[in-house]
């Protein structure tokens, strides 16, 4: 699987391999790694670690004496220089290398082989399939969680007009932003666009004649940014045409990051949600996302957004 995973992602992965030798179950675990160790001195790493996994019913059950001549076998069998490899094995350079990769398996209390890290990230794998599609669903709560706030920096000022321009594929959406009635979300917003927390988040629910929301990087609507904001609703504002910037939320007083912008009136919606800004331009490409439901779970993301811009008026 690590094999087809490379080759899908091609330079973008880089696999790094740590022993972690059960003896409790298998008495020449470590003889086993070191005796890769010793291989891998002469560039066969991989070639005698699979020798050892296809072979493993051979040597298993042989004393650690019997399955060190096995392994010098194996050894030339791949044309290594079995000289040198004998005295590799017998070496405490490399079983230094394995028992400190053992201590350091225990010190994280890792249960079992294999177990798999995705940049320093225990990856679930009773809970994930161990393919792309797994991979990045895992880097996606990666991204989440290294990418949380306790609370937002306060980074507009009061009596100035501010304006957000979303980059996307389909072009830009130009978005007049209301400080003026919503400033405690508007700064969340603006701090986090500039934080660059929408940049390659996807508009992940897009729903023809009602709303496209985005701003989630799970790409699951559930997402947050590690704090929340108080609603900032007022008769000023209402959802009466397309094009309005309004925050998402799970119930009273729970804005964060993820926001959504109107196809047509929805004022239905006006007493619930915080009304943050006006698309003025690029309405058109707002409707040209394409349409995606989560709750069909979906085999394809939603349209990226590549980067919000904040200007002052």
């Amino acid at each position: 699987m690590l094999e087809q995973l490379q080759s899908q992602y091609g330079d973008e992965l880089r696999v790094v391999y740590r022993h972690f030798p059960l003896t409790s179950i298998h008495d020449k675990a470590a003889l086993a790694a070191v005796a890769a160790e010793a291989a891998g001195a002469q560039n066969a790493f991989w070639e005698f670690h699979d020798l050892l996994f296809q072979r493993q019913n051979q040597w298993a059950s042989q004393t650690p004496d019997e399955a060190r001549q096995t392994f010098i076998g194996y050894a030339a069998e791949l044309n290594l220089d079995t000289d040198r490899f004998t005295a590799d094995l017998e070496s405490d350079t490399y079983r230094q290398i394995v028992d400190e990769a053992e201590q350091a398996a225990r010190k994280i209390q890792l249960g079992g082989t294999p177990t798999i890290f995705v940049n320093g990230y225990l990856f679930p794998t009773q809970q994930l399939p161990l393919n792309r599609d797994g991979v990045e669903f895992f880097m996606r709560f990666i991204r989440l969680v290294e990418n949380q706030y306790d609370a937002p920096e306060q980074v507009i000022e009061p009596g100035k007009d501010y304006q957000a321009t979303i980059s996307t594929e389909h072009g830009d959406i130009v978005i007049d932003l209301f400080p003026d009635t919503a400033p405690v979300n508007v700064n969340s917003f603006v701090f986090l666009a500039k934080e660059g927390w929408y940049d390659g988040v996807t508009f992940h629910r897009v729903l023809p004649d009602f709303m496209a929301q985005g701003g989630d990087p799970t790409g699951l609507g559930v997402g947050w940014p590690g704090y929340r904001c108080d609603d900032e609703v007022t008769p000023k504002h209402t959802f009466d045409k397309a094009g309005v910037v309004a925050l998402a939320n799970s119930g009273p007083n729970t804005n964060g990051a993820q926001f959504f912008i109107t196809y047509g009136p929805a004022h239905h919606l006006d007493d619930s949600f915080t009304i943050i800004g006006q698309v003025v331009s690029g309405q058109e490409v707002v409707e040209a996302l394409t349409p995606r439901n989560p709750d069909d779970q979906p085999d394809f993301d939603g349209d990226t957004i590549l980067h919000v811009t904040i200007t002052e008026k």
